[in-house]
């Protein structure tokens, strides 16, 4: 999920890559509810996602692609993360997945080391990165997880794209274009609304 992401950032964007990732969390929304109303859910997203992305020559079809398959990976990361938490204790779970993941963090550490980036700076900044965008959110998730409901969670991620947006204004200074902010708003709405119409189904 997180080499998707961190790939889809360096060619598309923060607040693009974010938003299309944030297509997992919708797809669960959407799933967990059925009705004609699903069907404009399905629809907007659509919509949204072309507004977003506005295909054309000069669109980075790769990097759109790899923001896709880290939907994916979300949306079986909350299911799965779901799971975890209820079937072991405390933090076990996101532990023994960060273990896991090394094996596919090799190669890129392989390549990194080959391709000397792996300096100083550089090691001390992917520690950082390490705490703040996986240790921290993740086992806050599995706690959360453990109270709420995996759509439910969704709506709360809502914000992220807003959030990437920002952050990738003020601190990598990329400006997004107004069909990118009609897009994004569009999507974020769109997760909203299945997330409420999945909670009236139940009751």
């Amino acid at each position: 999920m997180n080499i998707c992401l961190y790939v889809a950032i360096q060619r598309i964007g923060l607040g693009l890559a974010v938003t299309l990732e944030f297509l997992g969390p919708l797809a669960i929304a959407l799933t967990r509810s059925r009705s004609k109303l699903d069907v404009l859910c399905a629809v907007s997203a659509g919509v949204g996602v072309y507004v977003l992305v506005l295909p054309g020559p000069s669109s980075d079809y790769l990097g759109i692609g790899f923001a896709a398959a880290g939907a994916a990976c979300w949306a079986a990361y909350i299911m799965l993360n779901r799971v975890v938490g209820q079937r072991l204790p405390g933090l076990q779970g996101p532990a023994v997945a960060t273990l896991v993941s090394v094996v596919f963090y090799l190669p890129v550490a392989v390549y990194l080391l080959s391709a000397g980036s792996l300096t100083g700076p550089a090691l001390l900044l992917s520690v950082l990165a390490g705490v703040l965008c996986s240790v921290i959110p993740y086992a806050a998730d599995l706690v959360a997880l453990r109270h709420v409901r995996p759509a439910f969670f969704g709506v709360y991620m809502s914000i992220n794209p807003l959030l990437a947006a920002l952050s990738g204004m003020i601190v990598l200074g990329q400006i997004l274009a107004m069909h990118e902010w009609l897009g994004m708003v569009l999507i974020v709405a769109t997760n909203a609304a299945a997330i409420l119409l999945a909670g009236h189904a139940r009751r």
